[in-house]
């Protein structure tokens, strides 16, 4: 009896160290996986600094943010550290605006702080590009001049940093990003250029197309492109040279991508869903032509679950049958919450 009494207490304990050890492995297995789940909308663990300096992973109490702590994580070269902040001796003149932006019928809006001091920076760098030899620069080439400018990056990074903080997923963030542009207003500037041979208009910079609140295709297809490019994506420009217009082109599966291109075509001009290449321009029409594919930066691909694709194809079905005369009860109510969806607009300009 006292041998049954012993083995059934040394299998008790060894029970009870086996569950005790079990539960610790699950405990040490959870507290890893959250570990290297915490993060911020740039994928920064928490309590580390960015690749992008000043900024840190911090738990403000309602959630992790990216803040400017350059005393702990530094500044760029190009910038002069100030307390936990990096300023840029372009910070001169401020104003603050407003960008509104759209998510799945959802308004949202970023106060920011954009400088006269960069503007004047940026409008008055060479409108040139030479090269020794004969060479004559591409279309390409002036895209990646404007997109690349160190100068003009260190005061837009500031936007993106907002975006990150604002979403932690990725496709979310290019939600943001794309529609702020989209709902920047359409319009050409009242500057023009002289040449030896002429006269053109002007073309702003990315900057400027923030701090004046106004755009053409050009100029706000480059700001969509650089913002999606900092947000870490692969993004290119689509050129469509028949009818002399810019849209964006944003790194996507193959199977939501324009003309099988790679890149899921994105309005610039106005509101618009992603992927949806069929938008009639006024005195332009539909788009024709096969776009010219200028790649800005490698990058993350958009999700393969993503809802525009969908609403987009519906929107198409819905033009067509607009244009045989009209629009049935239930392809109407579908239009109106597809315009509520996306905030779209009657009027796009090529």
């Amino acid at each position: 009896m006292e041998e049954v009494e012993e083995k059934s207490s040394k299998l008790f304990w060894i029970l009870l160290i086996s569950i005790i050890l079990i539960v610790i492995v699950i405990v040490v297995l959870v507290f890893w996986f959250l570990s290297i789940n915490i993060q911020c909308g740039d994928g920064t663990k928490i309590n580390e600094c960015s690749m992008n300096k000043p900024y840190m992973c911090e738990d403000s109490g309602s959630g992790l943010y990216l803040i400017s702590r350059a005393v702990e994580c530094g500044c760029p070269e190009n910038l002069t550290k100030e307390g936990n902040f990096c300023n840029s001796k372009y910070q001169t003149g401020e104003k603050e605006i407003s960008l509104n932006y759209f998510v799945d019928g959802e308004k949202g809006q970023i106060d920011y702080v954009v400088y006269k001091g960069m503007v004047d920076y940026v409008s008055n760098l060479s409108k040139v590009i030479s090269y020794s030899g004969g060479q004559v620069p591409s279309r390409e080439d002036f895209y990646l001049r404007d997109i690349n400018n160190a100068e003009q990056r260190e005061l837009i990074l500031p936007l993106v940093i907002e975006i990150q903080n604002l979403a932690e997923d990725k496709t979310d963030q290019a939600r943001i990003a794309i529609s702020l542009v989209q709902n920047i207003f359409y319009n050409q500037s009242n500057k023009v250029l002289d040449f030896w041979y002429g006269s053109v208009n002007y073309s702003r910079y990315p900057y400027e197309v923030l701090y004046e609140e106004q755009g053409i295709c050009g100029e706000k297809s480059e700001l969509m492109a650089l913002l999606l490019k900092e947000l870490g994506f692969g993004v290119a420009i689509l050129y469509y040279p028949s009818e002399n217009h810019a849209a964006v082109g944003l790194k996507c599966p193959a199977k939501y991508s324009v003309d099988e291109t790679g890149y899921c075509f994105v309005e610039t001009t106005g509101p618009a869903i992603i992927t949806d290449d069929e938008i009639k321009y006024v005195g332009t029409g539909v788009l024709f032509s096969k776009p010219e594919v200028f790649i800005i930066a490698d990058g993350d691909l958009l999700e393969n679950n993503l809802y525009e694709y969908g609403d987009a194809e519906d929107l198409k079905g819905i033009r067509k049958e607009i244009s045989q005369g009209y629009i049935s009860a239930s392809n109407q109510k579908k239009f109106d919450a597809l315009k509520e969806r996306y905030n779209l607009v009657d009027e796009y300009y090529a």
